[in-house]
């Protein structure tokens, strides 16, 4: 009979049902047992690795950097100098420095212990908005918890809907398109694939915009001295991809449009600037370190960096601004220089998420 609480029907004694399982009123007495349909709602970041010793780097970094959408040369011509060259290098000097912003305490990475933060922040907002049809996980898009796991794991729980939010702000092939690209790779291998959707870039969101303008004015309310310019530092990508059609660039340009006329301030006190280059070409300019050098020989000696791109602060906001960045303002001759951390699991930042799954459910859910 029908299980008016859960919509299940009860199985015969013989067979043993999990919790939350049940058997299709006109399925035989052997039928596999059904699972109540749910929604999932997976968000995805960049990814971490598992530690910050050689084989752990190594690994992650092999991952990263074999992704054709994040490294599009020839495989014959970058795979020889990637394997012979920059992985038995570049593993000791990026794991120095994830080691000089690890979480020792939970032994992860900081974009581990906040993406795990945001998601219980999310799942609460969205339990109490929608109760508990809807499971709420995150992934990576290298290493550890990968996007087949989280989608096997989402399917085995019975999920018939899968609505997949790459935490990027803005898009772009080389995290959105590559997060996306990775969770189809991960339905092509269900049996039974459920029902999907991808969220699409929010750079001009209003609740994102405000989050960003609150964490602006709650650091500068705290400073003795205003700084002369805020520099909004964007990750790089090669100037290519941008001619050939990628619209991240124009993006990063909107947003900090819209923060400054959030802020109320006037034109020329937010910089957009490109930080992470790599590699001989000619990426997106201006780039930060070179920037933020150049603003403190011109005498603007007061600064403040924010990361708009990034969801949450990791090894490139953490060890790049805070140290590489602020090295050159500091050398070059810059006094004071802030920096105004990632929205993180903000409740702010929290609010503007669940505005845009919320949005992004809408026909699914009510």
């Amino acid at each position: 009979m029908l299980d008016a609480k859960h919509g299940l029907t009860h199985a015969p004694q013989a067979h043993a049902i999990a919790p939350g399982q049940g058997r299709l009123a006109h399925a035989p007495a052997d039928h596999p047992p059904v699972r109540k349909a749910k929604i999932g709602v997976l968000v995805a970041n960049l990814g971490t690795p598992d530690n910050y010793d050689y084989w752990s780097m190594r690994r992650y970094l092999n991952e990263f950097l074999s992704d054709k959408r994040v490294i599009d040369y020839s495989a014959w011509l970058w795979q020889p100098l990637l394997q012979l060259v920059i992985l038995t290098k570049r593993p000791f000097s990026s794991g120095a420095n994830y080691k000089l912003i690890w979480n020792h305490d939970r032994n992860e990475s900081p974009l581990m212990t906040i993406t795990k933060d945001q998601t219980r922040k999310i799942a609460e907002g969205i339990a109490a908005h929608y109760g508990d049809g809807v499971m709420v996980d995150f992934c990576m898009r290298y290493g550890n918890p990968s996007t087949e796991s989280k989608v096997r794991a989402m399917v085995e729980a019975g999920c018939e809907k899968i609505l997949f939010f790459p935490l990027y702000p803005h898009y772009a092939g080389a995290t959105s398109a590559t997060a996306n690209d990775q969770f189809f790779r991960a339905l092509m291998k269900e049996k039974r694939q459920p029902s999907v959707r991808t969220v699409p870039e929010y750079f001009d969101h209003p609740l994102y915009i405000d989050a960003l303008a609150q964490s602006v004015e709650r650091v500068y309310a705290g400073l003795e001295t205003r700084p002369d310019v805020l520099v909004a530092s964007y990750h790089g990508m090669p100037k290519r991809y941008l001619m050939e059609g990628d619209p991240y660039h124009c993006q990063c340009a909107k947003t900090s449009r819209l923060l400054r006329e959030r802020l109320g301030w006037e034109k020329g006190t937010i910089d957009t600037t490109f930080q992470s280059v790599f590699g001989p070409e000619e990426w997106l300019r201006p780039y930060t370190v070179e920037h933020v050098a150049e603003l403190a020989k011109q005498g603007k000696k007061n600064i403040a960096v924010m990361a708009p791109a990034f969801s949450a602060d990791c090894i490139e906001t953490l060890e790049e601004i805070n140290g590489e960045i602020r090295e050159a303002f500091e050398h070059a001759g810059g006094e004071t220089f802030t920096y105004i951390p990632c929205l993180n699991d903000d409740d702010s930042h929290i609010k503007a998420l669940l505005a845009v799954i919320s949005e992004n459910l809408s026909g699914w859910l009510r």
